[in-house]
């Protein structure tokens, strides 16, 4: 890559002004607030300002957590750029991945047993992969805090696996090396789902560090398979009912991201999915267009009418039925979308889209979140490389996904997808074989927004702290849904039967998954103050 090249999609990163990428403990941190431009006193501290010096010391419990974690913010970042360094890929099958997901694992055991927890690393065995290989599974940490009857009890759900990532993937810098540009921090992780899993510790390390009694008793679940679907947590959690999880009056997730840039946010519902293979076959060998051509009904062509069949131009699902489950809109939940922060032209222009099917902020929301969506993903035994092989395939498989809400069931469209599609393939009065399958079903999960924890998470996003003139965030959180699944939200209500809530701390363009993933250095040290003042004040609703 040319010297220009680079420093043009690094300016695209990094604001106007390019930077050369510095190890994330060298550079020092953003001073001003997204919002105020006020500088905080621990921010400039850590900074080595002294505008703050002659400030009264903090007085209150959470001043003096705050300032702690202001102050120890390079130590924190440090951690986690240790934690980014180990390349804990669950996703691809591979002995020297697995290995250093046990070793990720590990190194999370030693910090929480360094903040006193006692920790119970389960061994989940080996996994059998269809090839006939053999490969060890990483533990899943249970680890607890406290155990008083007269406090609640949180258990903070995190994962530490990662998907793949290298330089050469697209990246600008070293996925595995976390890389602080414009108060960015790069590296495969950071907001998936390392950095969130550090805040936490964070601000229970940060009670330690002060001898503040902890509000809450605090409880750990922490896996190393989640990118790879979560191999064997389901029955895990089932077994541990009514031993770890039977104290536990509240669990806590953060592992998705906020609708807005600067604007923070409760996630209280996300999408299900369906999804289908449907399978077109002739035969088992291809055949060539010029002996064979014109004389039979060919799978492909008859797997495309099939996919065609499925949604219009619109974004409509054609399958009959499918709507009739959906959730009435009501005239109240049609106002929460008013109030969500976000800049529809910003939204496309960062989507690089041209123009989205719906025209307004709500509309946008609306369909993301509330109503089902079909999207065609692929087409399994298509000559899909360079060049012009003139190939009849023989067998091809489709592949497509419904998006859930409430109150759709997964058995409900498994079956209208099947008698859909028989009944086009049939009209069709083809002489191959037509077959549908679902490959994966998982429920939509919706919550109460009106619980203890969502109202403490609230107070926690608002609080402001006297000393410093910024808050930790200092405004109302948009309430928000996610269009993605996260199954282990669903899992948790249906087994452990206790509220379940979503606190992303990451911002909409973190990145997850993609290329250049990062966290703001601002989002992981005010996430840990976050953290810090929601165990206040849900100790005080608690009560």
């Amino acid at each position: 890559m040319s010297l220009g090249v680079y420093r043009r999609r690094l300016r695209s990163l990094g604001g106007s002004r390019p930077q050369r990428p510095q190890p994330a403990h060298i550079l020092p941190p953003a001073l001003h607030h997204p919002w105020t431009g006020l500088i905080s006193p621990g921010t400039a501290a850590a900074a080595g300002g002294e505008m703050f010096s002659s400030s009264p010391p903090p007085s209150g419990p959470l001043e003096k957590l705050f300032q702690y974690i202001d102050l120890h913010q390079d130590e924190f970042v440090q951690t986690l750029k240790e934690w980014v360094a180990i390349e804990s890929n669950s996703v691809q099958p591979v002995l020297h991945f697995r290995q250093e997901l046990s070793r990720m694992m590990a190194v999370a055991t030693d910090k929480l047993q360094c903040l006193g927890a006692a920790v119970d690393s389960v061994d989940l065995g080996s996994q059998q992969l269809p090839n006939g290989q053999s490969l060890p599974l990483p533990p899943i940490i249970l680890a607890e805090l406290g155990n008083d009857p007269k406090k609640p009890t949180v258990c903070f759900y995190g994962h530490l696996d990662v998907q793949p990532a290298q330089q050469s993937d697209g990246w600008l810098t070293d996925p595995h090396t976390l890389t602080e540009v414009g108060g960015k921090l790069y590296g495969r992780g950071a907001t998936d789902n390392k950095g969130p899993v550090l805040a936490w510790i964070n601000a229970v390390s940060t009670f330690r560090a002060l001898e503040q009694d902890l509000p809450v008793n605090i409880k750990f679940i922490l896996e190393g398979m989640e990118e790879a679907g979560s191999v064997a947590l389901e029955e895990l959690v089932t077994k541990e009912k009514h031993r770890f999880f039977s104290s536990v009056d509240y669990i806590v997730i953060s592992d998705n991201l906020w609708i807005s840039r600067t604007k923070p946010a409760l996630t209280y519902g996300t999408r299900g999915n369906s999804y289908f293979m449907v399978e077109v076959k002739c035969r088992d060998q291809d055949f060539h267009s010029g002996t064979f051509g014109g004389i039979l009904n060919e799978p492909m062509a008859e797997l495309i009418a099939l996919l065609d069949s499925l949604v219009d131009s619109t974004g409509h699902i054609l399958i009959p039925g499918i709507y009739d489950q959906v959730a009435p809109l009501t005239e109240e939940e049609k106002k929460t979308y008013e109030t969500i922060d976000l800049d529809l032209e910003e939204y496309q222009n960062s989507s690089q889209v041209e123009k989205f099917l719906y025209g307004t902020k709500e509309e946008i929301l609306m369909h993301l979140w509330r109503y089902p969506s079909l999207s065609i993903h692929g087409i399994e035994g298509a000559f899909d490389k360079p060049g012009t092989k003139t190939v009849i395939p023989g067998r091809v498989v489709g592949k497509f996904s419904i998006r859930l809400v409430p109150h759709m069931n997964v058995s409900v469209v498994e079956k209208q997808v099947k008698q859909h599609l028989e009944a086009v393939f049939s009209k069709r009065n083809s002489s191959n074989q037509m077959s549908v399958s679902l490959a994966l079903g998982l429920q939509p999960w919706i919550t109460n927004i009106n619980d203890n924890q969502y109202l403490a998470a609230k107070a926690a996003i608002k609080t402001v702290p006297s000393f410093s003139r910024v808050s930790v965030f200092g405004i109302e959180p948009d309430m928000i849904q996610d269009g993605s699944t996260i199954p282990i939200a669903r899992i948790f209500q249906d087994i452990i039967q206790k509220s379940v809530m979503m606190l992303p701390l990451g911002a909409v363009d973190d990145g997850e998954h993609s290329q250049n993933e990062k966290i703001n250095r601002w989002n992981y040290i005010e996430g840990s103050k976050l953290f810090a003042a929601f165990f206040l004040e849900l100790a005080k609703l608690h009560e």
